[in-house]
């Protein structure tokens, strides 16, 4: 092997980098013979091509990506996000045509549910904007690696906390041996707090207030990014529409 075959990288991995879709979204592209490296069509998986390639989509898996549903619901107290446990119900099974909300001009349909996936959990004990999506692109935006999406939070909660706390939140919280990024903490009323994180530990704003010795009352969601959960009812859901996006 050259020097400089060590310095390639799988297309797949590559064209996730770019952002053009998903690992998983990229191979069926490429089986397809839908992708373009330099001009040139690359149909073999495993291939591997230089990290300054240019790559392209053809026409039609464009057109795949434009049909890719996000769904936006309102989740309720007592539904999971994801994986279903014992004696709970996942927040997808509320994704029913009943349930539409609003006057899209798309109707859900089963294609829609395929590879259809939570893009950003919240626990049981929460409630909020949940956005399920089949495009691999906005659920890396959300929850890849370097995702800088901003996700806020109304927080209700119970206890004091001293000024010198309050800037805890903000900045120098540690948690699960990680210092925490900076985030935005600040009350609303006299007993609620907005949280603006680009960050989703694990329960990690009911965690941030324990450590400062809060507890919290009611947790819910109501942005990601550009999204609003705006005017969605409780247990509704509807379509990201053309022209909406999270930055």
């Amino acid at each position: 092997m050259s020097a400089g075959d060590d310095n390639k990288v799988r297309l797949s991995k590559l064209m996730a980098e770019k952002g053009l879709c998903s690992r998983r979204e990229a191979d069926v592209y490429i089986a397809a013979g839908l992708v373009f490296v330099d001009g040139e069509v690359v149909s073999v998986l495993g291939t591997k091509v230089s990290p300054n390639a240019r790559v392209t989509l053809d026409s039609q898996a464009l057109k795949n990506q434009k049909s890719l549903a996000t769904i936006l619901l309102n989740k309720p107290i007592g539904y999971v996000s994801a994986q279903p446990e014992p004696q709970y119900t996942p927040a997808i099974k509320l994704i029913t045509p009943e349930n539409q909300f609003g006057t899209s001009k798309t109707k859900l349909k089963q294609e829609h549910f395929e590879g259809l996936a939570v893009a950003g959990r919240l626990d049981i004990d929460s409630q909020g904007l949940l956005i399920f999506t089949q495009d691999g692109r906005i659920a890396k935006q959300i929850i890849g690696e370097n995702s800088d999406i901003e996700k806020e939070y109304l927080v209700r909660v119970e206890g004091v906390l001293p000024k010198e706390k309050l800037q805890l939140l903000r900045h120098g919280l540690v948690l699960d041996g990680k210092p925490l990024l900076p985030a935005v903490v600040e009350w609303i009323n006299e007993d609620q707090l907005r949280f603006i994180l680009k960050e989703g530990k694990k329960r990690q704003i009911r965690r941030m207030c324990e450590a400062v010795g809060l507890r919290v009352r009611g947790l819910k969601r109501v942005r990601v990014g550009k999204i609003n959960l705006g005017h969605l009812p409780e247990g509704k859901w509807r379509f990201l529409e053309p022209g909406e996006s999270l930055d």
